[in-house]
Parts: structure tokens; sequence; C-alpha cells
């Protein structure tokens, strides 16, 4: 059995999560792992679990985030929402 990092339940279905820098880490659950690696939006601070955009080596969770912080650069950036193709 191993302990979660984040919540500490020593829990036997642990998992661990490996990142490219090399670390390890610890979870007894996929919420306490986005909880503690994803990255958060530089706009409105909400964790990114889907793709989300990189401006300049920013991250945001969506391209309307990334048009209101980066506004040279995050004009280029669009969402693929709602876009239909013609």
């Amino acid at each position: 059995m191993a302990t979660c990092e984040v919540c500490g339940n020593d829990y036997w279905m642990t998992f661990e999560v490996r990142t490219v820098s090399g670390d390890v880490h610890t979870f007894d659950c996929f919420e306490c792992a986005v909880h503690k690696l994803a990255p958060i939006c530089e706009h409105c601070q909400i964790r990114i679990v889907g793709h989300g955009v990189e401006v300049s080596g920013r991250f945001f969770c969506c391209g309307h985030c990334a048009r209101a912080v980066e506004t040279e650069q995050g004009a280029e950036i669009r969402d693929a929402v709602g876009a239909r193709p013609s």
C-alpha cells in the first residue's frame, strides 16, 4: 500500500505519475493528481484539465483567456468550440 501525496489516504490502489522532468508522484485518485499537477490558467485561475493553449510560454484554459492577457499573440488564438465548418 502507498499513501497519496495530496490527501494522505493510505490506499491499496494508488498509482504513480512520472513527469517529463523525472519526478514521481503517488495518488489515490485522478482528482488528487489533477489538483497537484494540472497547470492553472493565468487569466481565470481555473485548473487546465483539457488541452488549453500556450502563448509565449504562458498557459490558458481557452482562447478567450489567452486573448484577454496576451493581446498581440493571443489575438491569433481561436477556440474550436461552436465553430462550424463551411
